[in-house]
């Protein structure tokens, strides 16, 4: 029996192709991150993101990405695959994909999104994303935490 959330997991040129055919509807909301330890700050989030929209687009750090981050020498705890199948079991999420860069840049401007969105900490309009999908019309938000969690403090707390 085939695992039917998978479906939702794209390359990114699959669902750059999947966009301009209209396969997602708009307004089509993005948001990246690593996503690394799913928590209830992470889908509270990204459940508030969906209601912005039509369609959520989650992005995700690639392993390599998450290294040069500097979260730590072990992290990701959990492969891309692991984290992409996670995010997209989640009822709130339309599409994951990945990106290899250090910033999503490349990716929203393959998907011309509507939105794209990043937690409460970020301050939008110092994010070179802002700039580019305002370039076609488009917006940014920071959506504030519901739930203030965070991997790096729960990875402390198991190492404890």
């Amino acid at each position: 029996m085939a695992i039917t959330f998978e479906q939702k997991i794209y390359t990114p040129d699959a669902l750059a192709a999947a966009v301009e055919r209209g396969d997602l509807p708009r307004p089509l909301v993005f948001t990246n991150g690593v996503f690394d330890i799913l928590h209830r700050g992470h889908v509270s989030y990204l459940d508030a993101a969906a209601q912005l929209g039509a369609s959520l687009v989650v992005a995700i750090n690639t392993d390599a990405s998450v290294r040069r981050l500097g979260k730590g020498d072990d992290r990701p705890l959990n492969g891309e695959d692991d984290r992409a199948a996670l995010l997209a079991a989640l009822s709130s999420t339309t599409a994951v994909t990945f990106f290899a860069e250090d910033t999503p840049e490349a990716i929203i401007a393959a998907l011309k999104p509507d939105l794209i969105v990043k937690g409460g900490d970020y301050d939008m309009e110092k994010l070179p994303e802002t700039a580019l999908v305002r370039s076609w019309g488009g917006d940014a938000v920071a959506i504030d935490f519901e739930f203030d969690r965070s991997t790096t403090a729960l990875v402390r707390k198991i190492r404890k």
